[in-house]
């Protein structure tokens, strides 16, 4: 345990078993076998089953909102490749009249660059995308339509589908938030998501992003508080109780990590109502760096990680101290998530699920598999690879004496509850 993170820098494995990794890791380069969930549990003794909201998902593995979950190609790809959830690109609230008040976040992609980069922390190699663009483009009619056929194909390959919403966010000035786009649209997307036979609630994300961007409402710190203490309940208002499981997308502020954890509190200790889980906590803010002829651009890479990680540290510190007035919600990880070790790291914190990016969007040649889709081949290497793989990492956890307990099975949501047990100590010390 070293740099503020759980795990050492390689694995602890039993030489067949690294043997039979490698084996794996060459072999399935051509393709992942069929159901590779029953595959590793049945090979490995490794359950990767586990809960993205109330859902349960067959691997912990999903795309986080954005652009490439914005068309149907893109989701049939990921629920053929065998992806765990997909969130659908956030759309912009409106009212009844198509009226938005959030219109300048509903901007088309026109550039998007992958790149390496260098965490200034460790100097630790990532990768980083940056790109021009924001929500949803298209009209709200458009993403009803796109969203209905998006939970279909879910809903026939087992894989869990969610649509984000980005909705009013009143500046200092604003007293008011515009309800009326908040029932609207809470509604339109509430109707798509019982038209498509879905037992239960709907369940929706809501994207917190402007507390990230470089713009003023941004910059103010008692603004992005009442933001996180009144939309919650402002969303749940719009549907009966019980009919919306709401995710809120926390995202990191471009204050330090104090704020960025009284942040975190506010949403869950001072509201009429708090989200059902949260998804924690993606890109970082510099307000120096150039792209598209604009100075300030959203980034992620190591240090992106680094941060989320030291603050749910702090966070799950304070649960385990009793310092905390109610309950930390499910939480899903995002944020640098490019290997399985990485998604451990997040899962050791008490991350149910993973939500990615970055890592389907790098060069072909950045994949070992070179055939199908990049999901595909992120897939792979998230599972597979010998040094960074899910699978070597959590067989490591289970010969680890002082993180897990050793038995037939190791599942994904036994090393999410780590925190509460084995790891109490550890998160006690932390500072």
């Amino acid at each position: 345990m070293n740099n503020g993170l759980i795990l050492p820098a390689r694995p602890l494995l039993a030489n067949e078993d690294a043997s039979r990794i490698i084996k794996d890791y060459e072999r399935f380069q051509g393709g992942l076998p069929s159901g590779v969930e029953s595959y590793l549990l049945e090979t490995y003794g490794l359950d990767v089953s586990s809960r993205y909201g109330i859902h349960a998902i067959r691997n912990p593995f999903g795309k986080a909102s954005g652009q490439l979950s914005l068309n149907l190609r893109q989701v049939q790809d990921d629920a053929d490749a065998g992806l765990g959830f997909v969130v659908l690109k956030t759309v912009i609230a409106e009212n009844a009249a198509g009226t938005r008040s959030m219109e300048e976040w509903a901007v088309k992609e026109t550039r998007m660059i992958v790149d390496t980069i260098t965490g200034k922390e460790t100097g630790e190699p990532g990768w980083n995308v940056t790109w021009q663009g924001r929500g949803w483009h298209g009209s709200f009619p458009s993403y009803l339509e796109f969203a209905r056929q998006a939970l279909e194909i879910g809903k026939t390959a087992g894989m869990v589908v969610v649509p984000s919403c980005k909705y009013h966010l009143p500046g200092p000035e604003e007293a008011e938030f515009r309800m009326e786009e908040y029932h609207h649209t809470t509604r339109g997307l509430y109707e798509v998501w019982k038209e498509c036979g879905f037992p239960g609630p709907l369940q929706m994300e809501k994207d917190f992003s402007p507390t990230l961007a470089g713009s003023g409402r941004a910059k103010q710190q008692d603004t992005v508080l009442r933001w996180l203490r009144e939309v919650p309940h402002r969303i749940k208002s719009c549907l009966p109780d019980g009919e919306l499981v709401l995710g809120i997308k926390l995202m990191n502020t471009v204050f330090e990590d104090e704020f960025q954890l009284n942040a975190f509190r506010a949403l869950l200790e001072e509201g009429e109502s708090v989200p059902d889980y949260v998804v924690y906590a993606n890109r970082l803010y510099d307000q120096g760096r150039e792209f598209a002829g604009k100075v300030g651009a959203a980034y992620g890479g190591p240090d992106l990680s680094r941060r989320n990680l030291r603050i749910l540290t702090a966070l799950r510190r304070l649960e385990l101290e009793g310092d905390l007035r109610k309950p930390v919600p499910p939480v899903s990880g995002t944020g640098n998530v490019g290997t399985g070790k990485m998604a451990l790291e997040y899962a050791l914190r008490g991350a149910e699920s993973l939500q990615m990016h970055t890592v389907f969007q790098k060069p072909g040649s950045a994949y070992s598999m070179k055939q199908g889709s990049k999901t595909e081949r992120a897939l792979h290497d998230l599972y597979f690879h010998p040094e960074h793989g899910l699978v070597a990492w959590m067989l490591h956890l289970r010969n680890s004496e002082d993180l897990v307990d050793a038995a037939n099975v190791t599942s994904f949501k036994d090393v999410a509850s780590w925190y509460r047990d084995k790891g109490r100590d550890w998160f006690l010390r932390q500072s």
